[in-house]
């Protein structure tokens, strides 16, 4: 069974977090440490993934950093995408060798993952599929208890959902990195500075938009841990913080 060890940061700059990962990447290759999840808030910052379309940041990137906004070029997948406190952010650095050396089946285990937190705290949801510009996990506005796993992006046409979680993921030899991002508490207004994901059509939810009591995103962080470990059958734990940060002085110096 995999070993899953599972790191809550707190509030974390994406630039010291990319590095963190970077770091963690390459000891996941040699075997220095076991498999790795770093779960954390950003402050606010806009990532453009490797696909992004630059005129999906609505702003310039001076005036983004006037109003405390960082911007940050990435090695993920996807468009462009916002993360702010109240965002539960999730950095697998999961070596997929031998049994589950599948792009797409990984994606849909880190949509599993946030599937099973959002019903934690009573919110249905569900991802679509038939379009790549629709990856991530999704929930009803008119009624966040239901979803009907047969949507699809072809036929759920009209139907009032958002995106509560995003993925964008990058792997090397077969290593993974980047993650998701699961809307906990987020101010949501952020979103309005870019096209969310290229879609312009499509809003983005939380937990507390969707009429929910949100918990403190470090609950959330102790909350999605189980998940993690029964899709991805592992045996799983979350770190003491004295261990966190030995963690971090050891790999990511």
């Amino acid at each position: 069974m995999r070993a899953l060890v599972a790191h809550w940061l707190g509030r974390v700059r994406y630039a010291k977090a990319h590095a963190l990962q970077e770091a963690l990447v390459g000891a996941r290759v040699r075997g220095d440490i076991d498999d790795t999840i770093l779960l954390l808030e950003h402050d606010a910052v806009v990532t453009l993934g490797r696909g992004a379309d630059p005129s999906h940041v609505l702003d310039a990137r001076d005036a983004l950093a006037r109003r405390g906004v960082d911007v940050a070029d990435t090695g993920r997948g996807g468009d462009v995408t916002f993360h702010a406190p109240g965002q539960l952010v999730a950095y697998p650095i999961f070596d997929l060798k031998p049994d589950r050396c599948d792009v797409r089946r990984y994606v849909r285990d880190l949509g599993r993952v946030m599937i099973a937190l959002a019903g934690g705290y009573g919110v249905a949801s569900g991802m679509l599929h038939g379009d790549a510009k629709l990856i991530g996990v999704w929930a009803r506005l008119d009624d966040p208890g239901r979803w009907e796993d047969a949507w699809t992006a072809e036929n759920v046409g009209h139907a009032r959902i958002g995106k509560i979680g995003a993925i964008g993921v990058r792997l090397s030899r077969w290593v993974t990195m980047h993650g998701f991002a699961f809307n906990v508490s987020t101010d949501l207004s952020g979103f309005s500075l870019i096209v969310p994901c290229g879609l312009r059509d499509r809003p983005v939810v939380s937990l507390a938009s969707l009429g929910v009591e949100a918990p403190p995103v470090a609950e959330a962080a102790r909350a999605v841990v189980p998940h993690f470990a029964k899709v991805f059958e592992a045996d799983a734990r979350l770190a003491e913080d004295a261990e966190t940060r030995e963690l971090v002085g050891r790999v990511g110096s």
